[in-house]
């Protein structure tokens, strides 16, 4: 068992300050002190403890969870596929690769089962095939590699900004600009490592905003990654105090439609084929609960 030491510099409440002096997040600090494997100066306390500058905090730290990636016959809509490239298009709720606390049931998964071997293995056992992803309550297009080349490929055009990744959002509040750029550096929340935020300093990442149809109170937005940071549009969509619709970490509260996750759909992906450099383009609809919010909101703003 690993074990980390933190002599604190600041005082407050022992969970918190865990979370603020390393890379563990908050509610994992809460469980190690609830599991007794948190001590200071020498003793286990909870995680409300007030913990003083000067203190000296020991955590053991459990051996990692290991999560194999076995293949699962799993339903997936497919929209393209050859020799090279498989393009899906992604349900809400569906987690992209294995995780602790998401095991099975993810895209991976699925596309295990489907390709067999015929998936790059740059990202691991427990990513293959995998060259960029989209969270788990955000739907839409995500292309995997079906062997490395193609993966080293794709994943160069990603990075030089050469692929095109187009996303409707339905966000919060009347957007005036017709288009507007956010440029604005992302990395790990000072506070809540499970969230990311504009961070001075941080990672560069710009999305382009274009309007396509207003609400009053909502908007209907077309955004363009130029960069794809960890939750990019969704915190740059609230940093400019527009979040989207549905989003339960970095939305508003009181939202009047129950809806399971964000209104955020990867729309339209284009990339260069790895092997053949053909310039290829692929779309996918709304699904049906974005679909039904923006007949709601046509049908009242008649």
């Amino acid at each position: 068992m690993e074990e980390l030491v933190i002599t604190l510099t600041s005082s407050g409440r022992l969970d918190k300050l865990i979370a603020d002096n390393s890379d563990i997040s908050r509610s994992f600090a809460a469980k190690l002190c609830e599991d007794g494997l948190v001590t200071v100066n020498g003793k286990a306390e909870g995680k409300k403890y007030k913990v003083f500058a000067g203190d000296i905090v020991c955590i053991s730290l459990p051996e990692p969870e290991t999560v194999n990636a076995e293949p699962e016959d799993i339903p997936l809509d497919i929209v393209y596929e050859d020799d090279d490239v498989i393009v899906v298009n992604k349900p809400k709720g569906m987690v992209v690769h294995p995780a602790p606390g998401n095991p099975s049931g993810t895209l991976v998964n699925a596309l295990m089962y489907h390709c067999g071997d015929n998936l790059s293995a740059i990202n691991g056992v427990i990513r293959p095939g995998i060259v960029h992803r989209i969270d788990k309550d955000t739907s839409g297009l995500l292309i995997a590699a079906k062997n490395n080349e193609a993966h080293i490929k794709l994943a160069a055009q990603l990075k030089e900004r050469k692929a095109l990744r187009k996303y409707l959002a339905l966000v919060n509040g009347n957007i005036k600009e017709d288009e507007l750029m956010v440029d604005r550096p992302i990395a790990r929340h000072p506070s809540d490592r499970k969230k990311m935020a504009v961070v001075p300093g941080g990672r560069e990442a710009v999305t382009h905003v274009r309007v396509l149809e207003r609400f009053g109170r909502y908007t209907l937005v077309e955004c363009r990654l130029e960069t794809g940071r960890t939750h990019q549009i969704r915190v740059h969509m609230a940093s400019i105090g527009h979040s989207i619709v549905g989003d339960k970490t970095y939305g508003i509260s009181g939202e009047k439609f129950n809806l399971s996750g964000q209104l955020l759909h990867a729309a339209t992906i284009g990339f260069e084929h790895p092997s053949t450099g053909e310039l290829m383009e692929f779309s996918a609809e709304l699904p049906e609960d974005f679909r039904n919010v923006l007949a709601i909101l046509r049908k009242i703003s008649k």
